[in-house]
């Protein structure tokens, strides 16, 4: 085996498997994007990669995807994870168009009806592909201590829900839970949940991989900017489309030539991964807001294929099992692993912005 402290940083690429256009709150959800699927599949093995695909309800029942998936995993190229929107994941419950409540999340659930769409899925997902379901990422990034504790109950290993410096409160107002997540004080590096507290490091064995998110602008005119609309959620979108608050290492439209820079800052650093995340309808044409058109598509694909040649030779391919696997092996040498992944992430991206 690899000694894990000579290991390279491993490159993790996590999708969000779901219906098409979410984001417009379709009556019918559809699948079309499964057809689109296989491209993106081939460009990440052409460079190493080894995307995770973290399938929900509706792409469960999708034959198309099906036999994607199915193909994956017999040719060992990807991992295959749950991700969970709760509002039309069965059994169906009461929460589900209550309380005014539009797209609720898990964490808004009974305890008892979590529990259960839970296990629906996940016996779903484990009866078509044949094989466990690890790999995790909750819908709307909408995470808590009883989620964490269900997950671990059914025999998941891995998550990928903490969006660090972020905060979703106001994805929230008005609804039956108290505030919605507030990931600020969460840290940005790997790390064995508690199950009291999903802030802090314990010794469960869910192990959290946070999504990679460096502060961003945050000096001269864009504070600025950012302190006068902050009364104003419209006027602070618009803001942020401007002057990014945040870097995601997600694909945006419009940000796509900033993704090369965040494998700089990570690889520079030393963090031991760098996380990426995208939605399977973003990889075709109108399937988001951010890709509405085939053009729009291309150049995507051009720029993922000049990030992914970028990463080649400093970082390597792993699903989010293997990463714990890593992070495991690491622990047991005695390496610090992930440990220093928030300061060094932090530290590169404001040394950018100076």
């Amino acid at each position: 085996m690899t000694d894990p402290k000579l290991r390279k940083p491993a490159f993790l690429i996590t999708i969000d498997t779901e219906g098409d256009d979410l984001w417009s709150m379709p009556e019918v959800i559809t699948t079309r994007n499964a057809q689109f699927l296989p491209r993106f599949q081939q460009l990440c093995e052409q460079f190493g990669l080894r995307p995770t695909w973290l399938v929900n309800w509706e792409m469960a029942c999708c034959d198309v995807f099906r036999d994607f998936g199915r193909d994956v995993l017999r040719r060992d190229v990807g991992e295959i994870g749950m991700h969970l929107h709760a509002w039309n994941n069965p059994p169906a419950a009461q929460f589900d168009h209550s309380d005014g409540a539009r797209q609720p999340c898990l964490i808004e659930y009974p305890r008892d009806d979590a529990r259960a769409k839970i296990r629906a899925v996940t016996q779903r997902l484990e009866e078509i592909f044949q094989t466990k379901m690890r790999s995790h990422r909750a819908g709307r990034w909408a995470m808590n201590e009883t989620y964490a504790q269900l997950l671990i109950d059914e025999g998941y290993t891995v998550d990928c829900s903490v969006t660090p410096h972020l905060s979703w409160r106001h994805d929230f107002a008005g609804r039956s839970y108290p505030g919605g997540c507030d990931y600020r004080e969460f840290p940005s590096h790997a790390y064995w949940v508690d199950v009291d507290d999903i802030r802090r490091a314990g010794d469960s064995p869910l192990l959290e991989v946070p999504m990679t998110i460096a502060p961003g602008a945050r000096r001269g005119v864009a504070a600025a900017v950012h302190r006068l609309v902050r009364r104003s959620p419209r006027a602070q979108r618009i803001a942020d489309r401007i002057f990014p608050r945040h870097l995601w290492f997600r694909p945006f439209r419009g940000n796509v030539r900033q993704l090369p820079r965040m494998l700089d800052w990570a690889w520079s650093q030393g963090a031991d991964y760098i996380e990426m995340a995208i939605h399977s309808s973003e990889l075709m044409p109108g399937g988001s807001p951010s890709f509405p058109s085939a053009a729009s598509i291309e150049t995507l694909y051009r720029r993922l294929d000049q990030l992914f040649a970028a990463a080649r030779g400093r970082f390597e391919g792993a699903t989010l099992s293997e990463y714990r696997e890593r992070f495991v092996a690491a622990r047991d040498e005695g390496s610090p692993g992930g440990a220093a992944h928030s300061a060094e992430i932090a530290a590169g991206a404001q040394g950018a912005n100076r």
